[in-house]
């Protein structure tokens, strides 16, 4: 096990014009180490319907989906874990990202996630905690360290590289080390529940 790379989705939780969520994306991409296979997910290049399937996907997971949400559908269910990087939206997460969780289900189950919060005086606290919530309600696990950017306009130069990045590279290794932890739990357990 400790040899195979794991697939971990990086997913960007604003569509919003202007959104800074890509710049903090790739900054985590790159600090992932070699025990993951990134895949940058952006939910703008999506198609998120506000309204929701007539059936919850926990009861039907193969529904149809919208035609433009294939693309999506087939890298959720790829991953082996998540990190959903998201900003503050009056005190919660965006509605991209709530339409995103809500038409799956079974691409969540049993996999394990992580956040990269940034806003202005939270640093996303405020979205990281209500997607605990969610996220819960569908079986997956949440690890306990995040990476936090309060006032992230003043933490990234124009280059989109941090200032002073030696902290926040101690928080994603923290971050990615739980999130390695959990994941390879989670893939065993799910393999050996296959084969039960």
């Amino acid at each position: 096990m400790s040899a195979q790379r794991l697939k971990l989705a990086i997913i960007i939780g604003s569509v919003r014009e202007g959104r800074f969520g890509p710049v903090v994306a790739n900054w985590f991409a790159q600090q992932v180490d070699d025990r993951f296979e990134v895949d940058v997910i952006d939910l703008a290049e999506a198609e998120l319907p506000a309204a929701l399937p007539p059936v919850p996907p926990a009861v039907d997971p193969d529904m149809p989906r919208p035609a433009g949400m294939s693309d999506l559908t087939e890298r959720l269910a790829a991953a082996d874990a998540y990190v959903v990087v998201t900003p503050d939206y009056n005190r919660s997460y965006p509605a991209a990202l709530k339409s995103a969780i809500d038409w799956h289900y079974t691409q969540w189950d049993a996999k394990s996630i992580g956040f990269v919060g940034y806003s202005g005086g939270s640093g996303g606290l405020l979205a990281i905690e209500h997607l605990r919530q969610v996220f819960n309600e569908l079986n997956a696990h949440t690890v306990r360290n995040y990476v936090s950017f309060p006032r992230y306009y003043m933490l990234f130069d124009e280059n989109g590289q941090l200032r002073e990045p030696a902290g926040f590279e101690a928080e994603a290794r923290a971050l990615l080390d739980q999130l390695h932890w959990w994941t390879s739990a989670l893939v065993a357990a799910r393999a050996a529940q296959v084969a039960a």
